[in-house]
């Protein structure tokens, strides 16, 4: 969905869902939910009756009534005129409680359209914040073959030529599953977290070189495609000469971290050479990281291991060769 996103966007896209129905006319359905205004970026976009912080789609449940109720003639007349020149995308009504006539003037009055759904507020709030946080998102494409391999989403990068498709076919031959080829979007959906997602127009499809474009739901059925991911994980794919070789390190190997929108994303080479089966190696790649993320890892492991064997002296006399 395009971030331009809209009040009639969400009653089409969770109308059915959230049982949501309009209680004002046309005007105002156009609305975006962000913002144009000076301030607008600061206001969260969903949440319960905030005349502070006001959110961009203002809940009003129960609770928001009650207080309202028990508020003087002025200040409930000067509570409403705030939140409505605050500006919100919409007013949404909890509960299907009766809405006041004056709710209705100052939607007449600022064009800001008003809605309904039987559900609590706490429902509303929940669904309306994990749409918004997704359509909303800053999003970035990054060349490669975006793939789901043991439950974990890999991002395969490299130069053109070097065989990420191959290898993503690879991967689907062996139960793994394609979400993007080419160029997956990515989108911060949280502070630590990048849910990666295929474009219309790519969904579907593998070029593989020779081949051509390949229909990947067509020949391996639905268990071999994804429509989203959250990325964990980068492999570079990298051809690389003997001397390149033999000055990797061969303890650490060469996991690092680079950033992408700002979220730090575990990044491994993985030597493209004659003989070596890829599809294996990323496997082995994606159970090694998920080592590390339980505290794991197997270089340490080792080099304890032989520390501890140098201090009892027992150390043979050669280990790897």
């Amino acid at each position: 969905m395009s971030r331009h996103l809209t009040v009639q966007d969400i009653v089409q896209r969770l109308g059915k869902r959230l049982q949501l129905r309009w209680l004002t006319a046309e005007a105002g359905r156009d609305k975006p939910i962000r913002g144009d205004f000076p301030g607008a970026a600061q206001q969260t976009l969903v949440g319960p009756l905030n005349c502070i912080h006001p959110n961009r789609i203002q809940i009003i449940g129960r609770a928001e009534l009650l207080y309202l109720e028990g508020l003087s003639p002025s200040a409930y007349q000067e509570t409403l005129e705030k939140l409505f020149r605050d500006r919100p995308a919409a007013v949404l009504f909890a509960d299907n409680d009766g809405v006041a006539e004056a709710f209705f003037e100052q939607a007449r009055r600022t064009a800001i359209p008003l809605l309904a759904s039987p559900l609590d507020d706490a429902q509303l709030v929940a669904n309306l914040h994990y749409l918004l946080s997704h359509a909303l998102a800053e999003r970035t494409t990054l060349h490669g073959v975006f793939m789901e391999v043991l439950g974990m989403g890999v991002l395969l990068t490299g130069d053109a030529g070097v065989g990420k498709s191959e290898l993503a076919l690879a991967l689907i031959s062996r139960g793994h599953r394609l979400v993007a080829d080419d160029a997956p979007e990515f989108a911060q959906v949280a502070p630590d977290f990048l849910s990666g997602s295929c474009p219309v127009l790519l969904r579907d499809f593998l070029e593989v070189r020779g081949l051509g474009i390949l229909n990947v739901r067509a020949m391996f059925g639905d268990s071999a495609v994804r429509r989203k991911k959250d990325l964990h994980l980068i492999i570079q794919l990298k051809k690389m000469s003997d001397e390149d070789l033999i000055r990797m390190d061969r303890l650490a190997g060469t996991q690092t971290v680079v950033p992408v929108q700002g979220v730090g994303v575990p990044h491994l080479t993985l030597p493209v050479t004659s003989g070596r089966n890829l599809a294996i190696l990323v496997e082995a790649a994606v159970r090694h990281h998920t080592l590390r993320l339980r505290g794991y890892d197997a270089g340490t492991d080792f080099a304890e291991r032989q520390a501890r064997m140098i201090d009892d002296g027992s150390v043979p006399d050669s280990t790897f060769g």
